[in-house]
């Protein structure tokens, strides 16, 4: 099993909730539950899961609503949403905000074992190679906050470094003005889309040799950008 034992189950059904624990439980993980999606919060907040298998129709606060509140606070916990069968929109929510993967209701307990074992892969690796980020001539320190170029330190804003990091941990995968301005700002239905390109601009002027030419974040025309290191 991977080396990240603590999981999460937020689910209001009773019988679901059970059964999620008793197979977490068999599989060696240290399983803590939670009936509702404010409860679940706060507990994910508190305990610091290493995965989270989160419902996404909850009494208080939805699933989707629990993933979009973690990932603006920069919590990269592992998520795996559980939908009912004909719930398509909540699936593309939920990966739009920041969910690892998604598996619908019913489903075989060894099909969501195999996907939680690949999304804290996935998360592993991801934490490895985000703590410090080379490019080129930039080398990306996220944990410390310092952007170098050529060893010499950029002055850089924590929104430059958010939003750099934020490309990063998406490289090869165009990502919308609106799901930066979510992920990074926390803005929600606010059409301040300007403010990503602005700083977008500001960040191609220290990262790229040749600023008007971009080679590490260029434009997606009509969707937004692509980090391409």
């Amino acid at each position: 099993m991977i080396d990240k034992s603590k999981v999460l189950i937020v689910e209001d059904d009773e019988a679901m909730a059970v059964a999620l624990q008793d197979g977490f439980g068999y599989e060696g993980y240290e399983v803590m539950t939670a009936r509702d999606g404010m409860a679940g919060l706060e507990m994910a907040r508190a305990e610091t899961p290493d995965l989270l298998v989160l419902d996404v129709m909850l009494p208080r606060l939805t699933g989707l609503e629990v993933c979009k509140r973690l990932r603006r606070d920069g919590d990269r916990v592992p998520i795996i949403m559980l939908t009912a069968r004909g719930q398509e929109i909540d699936k593309v929510l939920g990966l739009k905000l920041g969910a690892d993967d998604y598996v619908t209701k019913p489903f075989s307990f060894m099909e969501l074992m195999a996907r939680a074992e690949a999304v804290l892969r996935r998360g592993q690796s991801a934490e490895g190679q985000l703590d410090t980020y080379r490019f080129g001539s930039v080398l990306a320190q996220f944990r410390a906050h310092v952007v170098l170029k050529d060893g010499e330190p950029l002055e850089m804003s924590p929104k430059e470094v958010q939003l750099l990091e934020y490309l990063v941990a998406h490289r090869g995968h165009a990502v919308t003005r609106e799901e930066l301005l979510d992920s990074v700002w926390g803005y929600d239905h606010i059409p301040f889309t300007r403010t990503v390109d602005t700083h977008i601009a500001k960040l191609r002027k220290k990262i790229e040799d040749n600023p008007s030419e971009p080679r590490w974040i260029v434009t997606v025309h009509r969707v937004g950008y692509k980090f391409t290191g």
